[in-house]
């Protein structure tokens, strides 16, 4: 069962490279990447890669006008990519997002007769014995949807998780094409202006997000991601990012993203982590 990727894209080209090979290597039969960045130099030398196609999103792209809002664009062009239907599957995702299935995605999607498949979305821990390169990371922690949990992951800090996670908790799609009447979103669909619910998510589909690894550059993106990004319609987690001081983000930041061995062991326990090395500088260097 073939399937493809949208993805919308302003990265460094190495992280767009490991991207590439990561899902490639699952057996994507083609990446469609959308450079946000038209002028992007990356392009040229992406541009040839078998089972690629690149795209610059310049304004003969856009038409008319521009999306202002970068989750706009996105939802433009997995639209735009659904209605030509070039793949019987279609999945949209960003470029910290990786799939790490646990048979082969085209066995999942052919033992399905769902219009939709839902990725469960694993937020990357940050681990200091690693150096920071292209989306570095060993532990992956499931959102925490139990209040006992967070307080016994967070501590005082459990009140500004409350959704038991930094990013994203409704994970991604992988969406069936053909489907009358079907209008893929970012984190999830429509089907005749109805949003889908009903469909829980594959475990044979665990979806490795590295939002927020790297300390440093989570705290340089913090105030865009309050602004206009992820962190927007999470009010508890926003209420208390824009009112703390340095010092209390940056004891915020150890507390929930570098936790103790003692309790990545417990969250290891209860089924809540995942450990993998994704390999990525190499498979980034190989392409």
């Amino acid at each position: 069962m073939d399937w493809g990727i949208c993805i919308t894209a302003r990265a460094p080209e190495d992280q767009l490279r490991a991207f590439l090979a990561h899902h490639l290597g699952l057996g994507a039969a083609h990446v469609w990447l959308h450079l946000d960045d038209p002028d992007d130099p990356a392009a040229d030398r992406l541009r040839g890669l078998d089972r690629v196609t690149v795209i610059r999103c310049d304004d003969a792209w856009w038409g008319k006008r521009r999306p202002d809002r970068h989750q706009n664009r996105q939802s433009r062009n997995i639209r735009r990519l659904y209605d030509a239907a070039p793949l019987p599957w279609i999945a949209h995702l960003d470029v910290d997002e990786f799939m790490r299935p646990e048979r082969p995605v085209a066995e999942v999607l052919a033992g399905t007769d769902a219009i939709m498949v839902r990725m469960r979305p694993w937020e990357a821990l940050h681990d200091p014995d690693l150096s920071p390169d292209i989306f570095t990371a060993r532990s992956f922690r499931a959102p925490l949807r139990d209040l006992e949990q967070r307080i016994a992951a967070f501590g005082d800090f459990a009140p500004a998780m409350a959704s038991g996670a930094l990013s994203h908790i409704v994970g991604k799609a992988i969406f069936r094409t053909g489907v009358p009447g079907l209008e893929p979103r970012l984190h999830g669909g429509f089907l005749n202006k109805e949003r889908i619910t009903g469909i829980g998510f594959t475990d044979d589909l665990p979806l490795l997000h590295f939002h927020a690894q790297d300390r440093e550059a989570w705290l340089e993106r913090l105030p865009f991601r309050l602004e206009r990004g992820a962190y927007t319609n999470n009010a508890p987690l926003n209420d208390f990012l824009s009112t703390a001081g340095p010092d209390r983000v940056r004891a915020f930041y150890d507390a929930v993203m570098a936790p103790p061995a003692h309790i990545l062991d417990r969250l290891r326990e209860d089924g809540l982590l995942i450990d993998a090395d994704l390999d990525l500088p190499r498979k980034a260097a190989a392409l």
